[in-house]
């Protein structure tokens, strides 16, 4: 019998989504109480070796206010050739060209493999061949005057070459005490006015590559006196930004435009001080564009990154697809409240619309006018069947992701995901609910609800808002669930917190807004990462192995691997840095000690070359000054004023007067008890 971790694992490598709550609460007021909403990280375009597309049209429902798509939870009669709509119980003929199938002779969209299946779609959707191949317009004959200043690459390919070989620094000569010149506002204007009279309603990509603040013009986040700096966290408190409001108010309505159209604005910001990215975010969080921040154009960090962007798949075509639209239909006992991610509200109202709304909701239909295989959708839903109203036995809730793109290719494709989960009552079958408990995938659906309400609220609003979610989590769970369920299903969420709790304090407007982007669409294992680090320990004691992101951890024979996503870092332990300064790698009799340096080297290799962005690699030792970005980290269990405890493993002690995990989790217990009391 499958067990819920290895139920978890099939349905995200099958379709790519990971719900917080695999068996679902039965009525409204349950779902309530288990604090945790039903919801559900989506990646749309999940990479699939076993999922060629398939060469027809989809068969909808034919209820306007449903238009569902066939699969294999519907109801078939093959000798009638009907089928039921598992979402509004229609009955529908299939088409002629269905004739010869049979329970023996199934399409591919009923078989249960192909929960997730893709279609090439030409002739649907108003699309004719020529306009989804070449991006052509409704109004191509008004378009010609346009379209002399954009030119099919392979026409122009030897110019435009010549052109960039050609580009120098601007020669304006800059007063001393000034910032350089930047119209950054009426440059993407202008790029977002031609591509919308030459390519509407067609994928396209912006990129837009930033060497400071934008200071004159529309846009500008900063005068261009030096003496004047950009603005601060604190200036933003005190609401001391001259310049924020006008700024941010110009690129949303350039975001708004191009995501209108399809179209992608990527920004790479390449400066040592901040460039306007928070004013700018929207323009890339709107479109599902790239964000990319480095510290010149020159690094290797910053070339290397930017080479992925044009990453191609075993096909030859580029892993990235244009102006996407998502829609969802549900069964009739659950809605959608919203989603969190790089998308954009069509305002499509339907009947699984909830008037409960998180994130970017009141709608079934969002545009993606960005996607590539790893970007992730958090989906939020709302359980509206009435306590009074009991579902039948055996009864299962149903969700269908249909996801419309462009194809690098130039083809119009559809992706379309269905996927099921029981009922539960809550009354009765509580443990079966808590056993389904997905508790990685809470934790981050839990956390992107945070980083939403962090752009409205303020921050210490937000952290006693996920305290408060925490205690009635863990009280709920600790009044309502027997000792029969593994007491580990729910252990990890309050570590999770207390990391989310813990991150880097002291971050620019700038570099929040970078964290956030990527936060909001990466997928779980890489979102987790970024929460909590990774670590990993190399040491003659046997093979490498995964350790506590804890101070005990940091020993003087140890080499110490860390992931944190953003940052990939290696770290020697006292006695191994004092060996390698003494060369013992170099001698013929110490050669193990070769590999230990060497082991770390190359799995660090192999994160910094399938990772976008490609992450800052850093080698130090301790005593270090870049070691204090492990120990930044590292949960505080060994401090200055507990570094003496008897009979304890000696690790490395933190300055800190932060409280450590076990004092958290002990103070959490106590206040979980306490309310559910």
């Amino acid at each position: 019998m499958t067990t819920f971790p290895e139920y978890i694992a099939q349905n995200e490598e099958r379709d790519g989504v990971r719900f917080s709550w695999n068996v679902w609460p039965s009525s409204r007021l349950e779902a309530t109480r288990m604090v945790v909403p039903v919801a559900a990280l989506f990646t749309p375009l999940k990479e699939r070796t076993d999922l060629p597309p398939i060469q027809y049209e989809p068969v909808l429902c034919s209820r306007a206010t449903c238009r569902a798509v066939l699969n294999p939870l519907c109801q078939v009669d093959y000798r009638a050739k009907l089928w039921a709509c598992n979402f509004c119980y229609q009955r529908n003929q299939f088409p002629p060209s269905y004739a010869g199938i049979s329970e023996v002779n199934q399409p591919a969209e009923l078989l249960p493999l192909f929960s997730t299946i893709e279609y090439v779609v030409q002739e649907m959707l108003g699309l004719t061949k020529p306009s989804a191949a070449q991006g052509r317009g409704p109004q191509a004959a008004p378009q010609q005057s346009f379209n002399r200043f954009l030119q099919p690459v392979q026409k122009i390919d030897m110019n435009l070459t010549d052109l960039l070989g050609e580009l120098q620094r601007d020669p304006w000569p800059v007063t001393q005490g000034k910032r350089p010149l930047r119209s950054l506002g009426v440059a993407m204007s202008i790029a977002v006015g031609l591509l919308e009279c030459t390519f509407p309603n067609t994928g396209a990509r912006i990129m837009t590559f930033i060497g400071g603040p934008a200071t004159q013009g529309p846009g500008m986040v900063v005068g261009d006196e030096l003496k004047t700096p950009i603005r601060s966290w604190h200036d933003i408190e005190k609401d001391n930004t001259k310049f924020m409001k006008k700024a941010t108010k110009h690129y949303e309505s350039l975001a708004n435009r191009a995501s209108s159209n399809g179209h992608i604005i990527d920004i790479y910001a390449c400066a040592l001080d901040q460039t306007g990215l928070l004013e700018m975010k929207c323009c890339t969080n709107y479109t599902g564009g790239y964000m990319v921040m480095a510290d010149s154009f020159n690094t290797s960090l910053f070339k290397q990154t930017f080479q992925r962007v044009f990453t191609k798949d075993v096909q030859g075509s580029f892993k990235m697809a244009f102006a996407a639209t998502l829609e969802i239909k549900t069964s009739r006992e659950i809605k959608v409240s919203g989603a969190i991610g790089p998308c954009v509200s069509l305002n499509a109202k339907g009947p699984c619309v909830s008037e409960n709304e998180i994130g970017t909701g009141g709608t079934c239909q969002w545009k993606v006018c960005g996607l590539d295989p790893s970007t992730t959708l958090a989906l939020y839903f709302e359980v509206v069947n009435q306590h009074n109203a009991p579902i039948p036995q055996g009864g299962r809730g149903a969700i269908q992701f249909v996801t419309q793109y462009q194809h690098s290719s130039g083809q119009r494709r559809i992706r379309v995901t269905t996927t099921a989960r029981n009922w539960a009552d809550a009354q009765t079958q509580i443990q079966s609910i808590a056993a389904s408990f997905d508790q990685e995938a809470a934790a981050i659906l839990m956390a992107r609800l945070a980083v939403y309400r962090a752009e409205t609220e303020e921050g210490p609003d937000v952290l006693r808002w996920l305290d408060r979610q925490l205690i009635r989590l863990v009280g709920e769970h600790t009044c309502r669930v027997s000792a029969t369920i593994d007491p580990n299903r729910k252990q990890l969420i309050p570590v999770f917190v207390f990391s989310v709790r813990s991150l880097v304090f002291n971050n620019s407007p700038d570099e929040s807004s970078y964290y956030r982007h990527h936060f909001n669409r990466q997928d779980l294992t890489q979102a987790l990462i970024m929460i909590q680090p990774v670590l990993y320990a190399y040491s003659f004691n046997g093979p490498p192995e995964p350790v506590l992101l804890d101070s005990s951890s940091i020993l003087p024979d140890r080499i110490l691997l860390m992931d944190t996503f953003f940052q990939i870092l290696i770290y020697h332990g006292e006695t191994v840095a004092q060996w390698r300064k003494a060369g013992y790698q170099d001698m013929p009799e110490y050669e193990n000690f070769k590999h230990l340096l060497q082991a770390p080297v190359d799995d660090a290799q192999e994160l910094l070359h399938t990772r976008f962005p490609m992450p800052r690699y850093i080698d130090t030792e301790h005593g270090g000054s870049q070691a204090r970005f492990l120990l930044s980290k590292v949960n505080p269990s060994q401090t200055h004023n507990n570094m003496y405890t008897w009979g304890q493993e000696s690790g490395a002690p933190i300055l800190t007067d932060d409280v450590s995990l076990q004092v958290f989790m002990d103070h959490l217990k106590k206040l979980a008890v306490s309310s559910a009391a």
